[in-house]
């Protein structure tokens, strides 16, 4: 009797455990209400010529793969961004959107980075979106940092700089990007390092932004334009591993 005592509340405590865990699992949370060009919930099952079904999974679950590697699960935010919302999130992951964000919401995530939140934020080239349509830089301005014009450089193949973020240097797409400038550049074109693509900021109060004008390594895109070997997955995983410290 004593034995099936201590064995019900051995495991007992092993389901406290588990279920602690659980809840202190970290949260990554994507926008996609605003018009977003390649994310969306894979489970909505929206497929499009752009992003076919089985590339939709294909890149979340890279996504998902690496924030499980950092304690975090990957949510979808479909309503506008609210403080209720970033309060659920350690993360937030912005790619490619097409629709302005209010003034209520660029103040949201203002607050959310100021009190520690993260910020991942990726605007690509005009092709898909103009500054114009997405007032993103009213987003990243109050970090320092601003999305200018598309790049001049027209080579292809990119990298990012051992340090902070990168441990390394990864071998990242570059084939048309969007000038990010301000805070602390850390992707480059391989054939220049005067219009950076990506940059990092740290703020006073412990919150984390980065801001990319290629989207293709978040797209987790290893081969284009008879380029191969693309290390976007030890990219993200170093990416999402800082902005989740």
């Amino acid at each position: 009797m004593k034995s099936l005592t201590t064995s019900a509340f051995v495991i007992l405590a092993l389901i406290g455990y588990w279920t602690d865990l659980s809840a202190q699992k970290k949260k990554i949370l994507v926008d996609v209400a605003h018009g977003q060009k390649f994310y969306s919930d894979p489970a909505d099952r929206i497929s499009s010529e752009l992003v076919p079904t089985e590339r939709l999974k294909y890149m979340t679950g890279e996504l998902a793969k690496n924030g499980a590697a950092h304690n975090a699960v990957v949510g979808y935010l479909k309503k506008p961004i609210t403080t209720e919302a970033l309060s659920q999130c350690d993360l937030l992951f912005i790619h490619t959107p097409s629709k302005k964000y209010s003034a209520d919401e660029c103040n949201a995530i203002l607050l959310y980075v100021e009190k520690g939140g993260a910020l991942f934020i990726v605007i690509e080239e005009d092709y898909w979106a103009t500054l114009a349509q997405v007032n993103a830089n009213d987003i990243v301005a109050p970090f320092g940092v601003t999305f200018k014009s598309d790049s001049p450089d027209a080579s292809s193949g990119g990298h990012s700089a051992p340090g902070k973020v990168t441990k390394k240097k990864y071998p990242i797409p570059f084939h048309g990007a969007r000038i990010v400038e301000g805070g602390t550049p850390f992707a480059y074109s391989n054939t220049s390092d005067a219009n950076p693509f990506g940059v990092y900021v740290e703020t006073k109060g412990g919150g984390k932004v980065i801001a990319m004008g290629e989207g293709m390594v978040s797209l987790y895109m290893t081969s284009w334009q008879g380029v191969t070997d693309y290390q976007c997955a030890g990219f993200m995983d170093e990416v999402v591993g800082w902005l989740l410290e």
